[in-house]
């Protein structure tokens, strides 16, 4: 299995293991809002019992009182307090519907509270109907608190059995709480360790990826070197082989021509000779001008820019001072490839008719521009090229890479009115990389 797919194995499982943390947790969530519930049901059904409670409390209360004084302004209180007990028990038998023991109890308490207002009602019935009956309010009395104590004891009932409940809720939902939180951070934990595979297994593509492109590069810049290495050779061998032997043709027939000054075939044979050493010169040159290598950069430059000036029919502005310094042969070539390359680009691709080439060093760089006036590169071409260094053909991504290899920085702006080439080749890297190639040498 290649790392590309491990790496979108590794992934997908995270996802999966997260989402399912995430389901885990809103079931946990939804299981803690049922525990609040089963808190707030506890609470309301204490609370009805003890309003329940205190409503009877308020009912015998003012019974009392109207027995004592036969006021019937003391039972204002009494018709309220008699709706509302039985108000509280249609309330109880709905919160305690879903639970058969307190149902059980419920009913019990009702027929309970039913028989206390009964006898309450008794006790004030017998009251308004004449003089205090002592013996019989006594009895009614007696019942009233013997109910009271039975209602007491179902209240008590009910209440323990709302605590049962609540703590055996609490209990479970303590245990699912644990639970969840065990899965919910297993899961966490092993999309955590998901995620970090899939981080090292994309780490390592890139890694490779990043030491391909570098080989790539690196061979690339070697290519380059041959070719250079290799146009060195052919341009002596140019120039030692085939120029010396066109210079001695021209030789002889300039003999012959001295001695027939009216032979027009010697005449043309001259003329065609002498054009066939200038050619072969003028290509040996463009390989590899001798000038880079005796001279130096800037004189190179002005030879190359004068003689493209010639072929070309572009109007180049130079502004190249002498040499104030040598830099080593590698960074000399390669600032001397980038011109040769712009101007050559220029001349095929810009169609411009003036260009500018300047050639300036600081005491810590050498700086090469050279600048046209054409029609620029299209603006996705050159954001390709910034970013990848595709898009615009071998050259500039050739150019940028030799001036990488030598430590430098290569910039290009371009717009509708002209394209800007600058490399930047700082005088100590290039130095040290020129010490560097020509130890590499002589241990060859």
């Amino acid at each position: 299995m290649s790392p590309r797919k491990k790496a979108r194995i590794a992934f997908v499982s995270a996802l999966i293991l997260l989402l399912v943390c995430g389901i885990a947790a809103s079931v946990t969530a939804v299981r803690f809002s049922h525990a609040d519930r089963w808190v707030v049901h506890t609470y309301d059904v204490r609370l009805a019992l003890s309003d329940l409670q205190s409503t009877l409390s308020s009912a015998a209360l003012a019974r009392a009182a109207f027995l004592n004084s036969g006021d019937a302004s003391d039972l204002v209180s009494y018709g309220p307090a008699k709706s509302k007990a039985y108000e509280t028990l249609i309330y109880l038998r709905d919160l305690t519907k879903d639970n058969f023991t307190q149902q059980a109890y419920g009913t019990q308490l009702e027929d309970n509270v039913l028989r206390r207002l009964e006898l309450l009602d008794t006790s004030i019935e017998l009251r308004k109907a004449g003089p205090l009956d002592q013996a019989t309010q006594l009895r009614l009395s007696r019942e009233n608190v013997a109910s009271f104590g039975q209602f007491m004891d179902l209240i008590q009932k009910m209440d323990d059995e709302e605590e049962r409940l609540l703590s055996q809720r609490k209990q479970l939902s303590g245990n699912l709480f644990g639970t969840a939180l065990l899965i919910v951070l297993a899961m966490f934990a092993l999309a955590i360790l998901l995620l970090w595979v899939h981080f090292r297994l994309l780490s390592s593509e890139l890694a490779q990826r990043e030491r391909a492109e570098e080989s790539s590069r690196r061979l690339s810049v070697r290519v380059l070197q041959l070719q250079d290495e290799e146009r060195r050779k052919f341009s002596r061998e140019l120039h030692d082989s085939l120029g010396q032997l066109l210079s001695l043709a021209k030789m002889h027939i300039s003999v012959l021509l001295e001695k027939n000054p009216h032979d027009e075939l010697l005449k043309e044979i001259d003329k065609l000779l002498t054009e066939s050493v200038s050619e072969t010169r003028t290509i040996s040159h463009l390989l590899h001008p001798p000038l880079l290598d005796e001279v130096g950069l800037a004189s190179a430059a002005r030879w190359f820019v004068e003689g493209f000036a010639k072929r070309s029919g572009v109007e180049v502005t130079t502004d190249i001072p002498d040499e104030p310094g040598r830099l080593p042969r590698p960074a000399e070539l390669v600032l001397f490839r980038v011109l040769q390359e712009s101007l050559t680009n220029i001349h095929r691709h810009s169609k411009s008719l003036r260009a500018e080439v300047s050639l300036h060093s600081t005491p810590t760089n050498v700086i090469l521009q050279v600048r046209d006036y054409g029609k620029g590169i299209p603006r996705e071409m050159l954001a390709n090229f910034l970013g990848t260094g595709t898009d615009v053909g071998v050259g500039l991504a050739g150019m940028r890479e030799r001036v990488r290899e030598q430590g430098g920085r290569f910039d290009i702006q371009s717009d509708k009115t002209g394209t800007t080439i600058t490399v930047t080749m700082p005088i100590v890297a290039a130095k040290s990389k020129g010490s560097k190639l020509a130890s590499a040498a002589s241990a060859d």
